[in-house]
Parts: C-alpha cells; structure tokens; sequence
C-alpha cells in the first residue's frame, strides 16, 4: 500500500515508464510548442532535485518554490516530497505590475515559513537577485535552478523514510478575510484527499480507459490548490495525463482552455466561476463551429460563489458545441481540507434550490442557490452554531464544519489559529472539527454555501450576503465585469451599517456611469430592499483580490475608506 505520493511516482515510473506524465502548452495553442514528460523521466528529475536536498541535509526544512507556469515546477515540488523537505509553493514575479505583489508575498514566506533554499526556474531567480536589496530575507538562504541540477544526480538518491502525519508541504491560504497563513499539509492528508477526488469525480479505471488516459486540462495556477491538489496531484496518484498552460495564456485567450478541451478530449477540467464567464464573453460564432465538447464529463466550478446564471448560460451557449448541463460540477473545498470537501454526482445536473419563499425547494431561478454536492467518502460535514456549539438542523444557515482524514495539521508555527480553527468540539461529541468560516446548510445531504462568516452583513437585524448584492449589481448592465464586484458595509452613524457596492465597468461605457449608478442602486433596492449608501465604478482589474481570484472585501473596504480606490469617471459620479 502506497504510504505517500513518492512510493505512486515510483510505481508508475516502473509499470509504464513511456506514459506521458505531463504535457505543457508554451504558447497555450495545442498547434504551439508542446513539451511533456513521461512517467520515467518525472521519477528521474524529481529524483535529482531530492538527492541535491538531500545531500545538503535539507531533510524537513522548508524550500520556497518559484516557478514560472511549467513542468520544471511539478519536478522540483515532487523532488521536495521526495526528500523529506517541506515544499512551499509561491507565487513568481510576472512583470513589473506584479513584482510589487509578488516581492511582498515572497518575503512574507520566506520569513513565516523560516525557509533556507528557494527552488527555481533561471529567470525567476534572476528576478529575484535583481531585486535582492529589497529582499534582505534572502541573505544566507541557498538559491537553485533546478534546471540546472544534472540527471545524474538522481542515482544518488535515497528513498526517504516519510510518515502520515509528516508534513509534505504548507499551502500558504489566499487570505479573503486575513493575512495569509501556512496550512500544514501531511502525506496521509494528500493521499486521502485525492482518494476523494478520484472517488467524488468519477475517476475510475473504466473512465480513465474511455478517456485514453487524458484525464485533465488544466490552466490553473498550480502554486494554488485547486490546480495543484487537482490537476497536478491526481495526475501523479492516478498514473494518467494531464495537458496544463499558463493561466495568463488562458486570461488572454480564455477560447484556448475550450480548445484545449476539444483537442485533447479530458475527462476532468474546471476552475472558479469567473473562468466560464469569461468564456461566455469570448463565445464568438467562431470559436463555437471549432469546438468540441461532448467527451468533457465534470466541468468543476469552485474557489469561488458559483452561480446558477453561469451555469445555465454556459450550458445554453456551449451546449450545441457537446457541452451537456451535467457536466457541470459544483464543488466545495478549501486549503484547510488538503482541498476537496463536497462534489456533486457525476453524470447528474446540479441541484437548484430557492430559500427565498419558506424554505428550500427546487427552482430554475438565476440567482438560487447552487448546491456543492455531498461529502467525501469518510468526510463529516455539519453546520454548527459557534456560539452555542450545538449542531444546526437540516435546512438551517450556520457555520460549515468538516471532519475527516484530509483536514490538515493546522497552520504553521500558529498554536493559538490552530486551535481556534482545527480543534472545534460540538456538545455531547467526541469529534475534533475544523470551522471554516463558511456559511452554508445541509439539505438532503447536499451542501449549499451561502458565504463566508466575517463577510456576512447585518443590516437592520436582517443578514445579507454581499456575494447576492453583487450579483444583482452586476445583472443589471452589460459592462459590469462578472466577479469583479464588492458589496460590504459600512458604519452610516445613526443610520447604523449601511452597504456599499464597488465595481469594475469597462471603459468602454464609462460615460454612462450616472445611468449605471443608478441601475444598481435601483437593483439592489428590488432584490433586497435595501438602500444602497454609495456606489463605486472603478478601472477594471483594480477591485483587491486574492491569488485565486477570489474579491478581498475587507480590502476593498480599506480602500474605499482610506479613498485609494482607482474610480473612473470620478467627475460623473460626484
């Protein structure tokens, strides 16, 4: 029995040597430079970068990894695995406008992390050297392109001797509602989650002999977990192959994710909501008589609210291209779980519920509620009142909490966090859970999440959620970007807490911002009943958001009241 992804690696570097592992789309365009890598050859390199960890007694400290999008990337996280050294995956400078960003966040893992040798590609570490006089964390700490580290290093490797509970890597959360913290991921709790992965989304050995082995497309960002755990991780514990290209090939171009798709015929590929509304809105005549769509069976949608607008248009406009409506995926999941929590049933529609009238029950509506299928096999989930720590009913909003084998260690060097997240306690139970911080209620056993906790407004004793007040917003006119709004409130004095809303419009209908301001208010004021204090069009791609994604609201709310936000046509809306 497999005690660890290096132990699978090793397997399938022995049974199938010439399986491609890997492919990497350089340009995104399947008729572009494609690189991949076998089975024997994965095993081989991440076998180098171990035995050169190794051989500097590096066993259990921390390597930060910054890699551009590619192979290189997969082979010196597996190296890490394979050595016995705490992988930490981190974001790479991409430009000038990241590189403020980017130096941030690697000084924060650096230092958080205590590590003592950052792996690399070449022009990464070359960024960084040039940037080394704001980086005094680097002083002392052994810098490496992996790239550069010979084949024949690896004979020298020995297997390390790993335990279940021995971290494999801290996934550095995408801070939505606080400073990032490292969550401490074991072997046994990568092993388990993709053993729900596999289990949740149908990855059986009759679907992967159907698919040849193709088994995902992926863009995402694979120091993430959604395209790492995902993407990256099932491909090595299944033995398949996945097709992976940059996400900024894929944000320049989002019709090379579909056409990725139809050329290489996956079973599994997906990312958060926003990705299939920026396909919706690059659904060209063209790219559609090019597509081909009928072999993809879960289109997962997670990280982020998933919305019934998306996916029925998204059904509706692909659908003549292949595309079935039950192949769309809502699922659950977060860094603190190792990943997935829920999925929905493969081969079945998701579930739609209205809570607007008495209670749930099935509807169609745009704005219902998306359920997230149900939990892994051997994966508690409950909703739970913090306050009282007694488990809610079924149908009743509260805190998510989950139990199982793949929630995490806890967070990195942070007793009091671990604590006050992964060791919550219901009454009259002797289980152990991890709080979330989600929203959400059971029905039938299927999960719907409704928000996050520290988002959630209250607004004359009455609970809103600002990811409903976004849609709305955003439903009400054509050049309001699709996830690109924040809704949170503020104190209005005497009027007590009031919402705000800030959106990025494109440029292009910046001289209706008036009108625009006046369609959202006039939305908001429909759907919810309530009185909107300001509204707030900025330049699109300003509006905080994390790694992922996902809107920062509390950033969003610092900037609008320290008056930083980037606002757009600011003369009309005075």
């Amino acid at each position: 029995m497999a005690r660890s992804l290096v132990d699978l690696l090793t397997a399938h570097a022995s049974q199938q040597p010439a399986a491609t592992a890997y492919r990497y789309l350089v340009t995104g365009d399947g008729d572009g430079e494609v690189q991949d890598i076998t089975y024997a050859r994965l095993a081989r390199r991440s076998r180098a970068v171990a035995a050169w960890l190794q051989d500097r007694g590096l066993a259990g400290a921390r390597a930060v990894l910054l890699y551009p999008p590619g192979i290189e990337f997969i082979c010196g996280y597996l190296g890490c695995l394979s050595a016995g050294v705490v992988a930490v995956p981190g974001v790479p400078p991409q430009g000038r406008s990241q590189n403020h960003r980017a130096l941030i966040r690697t000084k924060r893992l650096i230092a958080d992390a205590d590590a003592t040798v950052v792996l690399g590609g070449r022009e990464v570490l070359a960024a960084l050297n040039a940037m080394a006089e704001h980086l005094p964390e680097l002083a002392g700490i052994t810098c490496v392109a992996t790239e550069d580290i010979p084949d024949e290093a690896a004979d020298a490797w020995h297997e390390p001797d790993l335990a279940a509970d021995q971290v494999a890597f801290l996934q550095y959360t995408s801070g939505s509602t606080s400073a990032p913290r490292g969550v401490m991921v074991t072997h046994g709790n990568l092993l388990d989650n993709e053993r729900i992965i596999t289990e949740r989304m149908g990855h059986t050995p009759d679907a992967i002999a159907e698919h040849r082995g193709e088994m995902f497309v992926s863009w995402l960002p694979v120091y993430h977990d959604m395209g790492l755990i995902g993407p990256v991780l099932n491909t090595v514990y299944l033995g398949v192959t996945a097709t992976l290209f940059s996400p900024l090939h894929f944000l320049q171009q989002p019709g090379r994710w579909l056409d990725a798709v139809t050329r290489y015929r996956p079973h599994t590929s997906g990312g958060p909501n926003f990705a299939y509304e920026l396909c919706l809105k690059h659904a060209t005549p063209e790219l559609l008589d090019g597509l081909e769509l009928s072999s993809w069976k879960v289109a997962f949608n997670g990280a982020e609210p998933v919305r019934a607008a998306t996916l029925r248009r998204f059904a509706d406009t692909f659908g003549p291209a292949g595309f079935r409506r039950e192949t769309s995926y809502p699922c659950y999941g977060l860094a603190e779980t190792t990943l997935m929590v829920t999925g929905g049933s493969v081969a079945a529609p998701p579930v739609l519920v209205d809570a607007a009238a008495g209670g749930p029950h099935e509807g169609e509506a745009d704005a219902a509620a998306v359920g997230c299928g149900r939990p892994g096999p051997d994966t508690t989930v409950v909703i739970a009142d913090p306050e009282r720590q007694e488990e809610l009913p079924e149908g009743e909003v509260g805190e998510i909490w989950v139990a199982g084998a793949s929630v995490a260690k806890g967070y990195w060097r942070n007793a009091l966090a671990t604590r006050e997240t992964f060791r919550a306690t219901l009454k009259d139970r002797p289980d152990r859970f991890l709080r979330t911080g989600d929203l959400g209620f059971l029905r039938d056993g299927e999960l719907f999440v409704t928000g996050r906790l520290k988002d959630l407004m209250v607004i004359d004793g009455r609970n809103h959620y600002p990811q409903d007040l976004e849609l709305s917003a955003e439903m009400s006119h054509w050049a309001l970007r699709p996830g690109c709004t924040a809704a949170f409130s503020v104190d209005g004095g005497t009027a007590g807490e009031q919402p705000v809303v800030v959106a990025e419009l494109s440029p292009e209908a910046a001289g209706e911002s008036e009108k625009i301001t006046d369609l959202i208010r006039s939305a908001i004021g429909r759907a919810h009943g309530l009185p909107v204090r300001d509204i707030v069009l900025v330049h699109p791609g300003t509006i905080p958001k994390t790694s992922s994604g996902k809107i920062q609201r509390h950033a969003s709310r610092e900037a609008y009241l320290a008056g930083t936000l980037s606002v757009l046509d600011a003369a009309a809306l005075g």
